[in-house]
């Protein structure tokens, strides 16, 4: 066991608080997609290793501890909240609500909630909020985990209805592919339109007709 990656949880645990999730999110940045958070309780002792910020981790090594994460823990909840709710309010609001929905859906609920992040939530849980806690604290690090390979799955799961974009391979991210997609077909139901590299096209909704003139 990582005593450093234990250290926001033995000190919760060392106030009466045992039930500790770890919160974090995946996809702030995409110019498409939901972002989507994860909760996560881990029971004391927790038998996976590995366990870190989901960036700092290869595709293949993710898809294993997502698997083993789900195996051991004792609680996960999941939050997700789409493209529709990130143009109506904004990236970071959509954040912090897809991290409460997570955080509602554990069950057994939590006593103490770590969060990745300067921002707490309006919740009335005990909660810290850890900048960079994904790679300080191994909940919150089987969080970001979670989130990441969620989020990865719906947008392999758009990439059938929407091919065009190639949502498959940058999962909605601003690559120079992505954003070639756009200008020659618009944005699709998933995009944000309220985000830079999409609000500018202005042709919102119209790319399957274009499509359909190609075919």
């Amino acid at each position: 066991m990582d005593i450093d990656l234990w250290r926001f949880e033995y000190r919760a645990r060392q106030s009466g608080l045992m039930r500790i999730a770890g919160v974090d999110e995946a996809g702030r940045g995409p110019l498409a997609g939901p972002v989507v958070s994860a909760a996560v309780i881990l029971p004391f002792f927790f038998p996976v290793s590995g366990v870190t910020d989901s960036k700092k981790l290869t595709p293949k090594k993710r898809q294993a501890l997502y698997h083993r994460i789900y195996e051991h823990a004792d609680a996960v909840g999941i939050g997700i909240v789409d493209s529709g709710e990130i143009d109506r309010t904004n990236i970071l609001k959509a954040s912090l609500l897809s991290m409460v929905i997570a955080v509602e859906n554990l069950y057994p609920p939590p006593e103490h909630v770590l969060i990745d992040g300067s921002f707490c939530l309006p919740l009335s849980l005990s909660q810290e909020a850890i900048p960079k806690g994904d790679g300080l604290s191994i909940s919150i690090g089987a969080a970001s985990i979670i989130a990441k390979v969620t989020r990865d799955i719906l947008m392999e799961r758009y990439h059938e209805d929407y091919p065009v974009f190639g949502f498959a391979a940058h999962k909605g991210y601003p690559t120079l592919f992505h954003k070639e997609a756009i200008r020659r077909y618009g944005c699709s139901p998933i995009h944000r339109k309220s985000f830079k590299g999409v609000k500018e096209q202005g042709n919102h909704g119209q790319f399957l007709t274009d499509i359909r003139k190609e075919q």
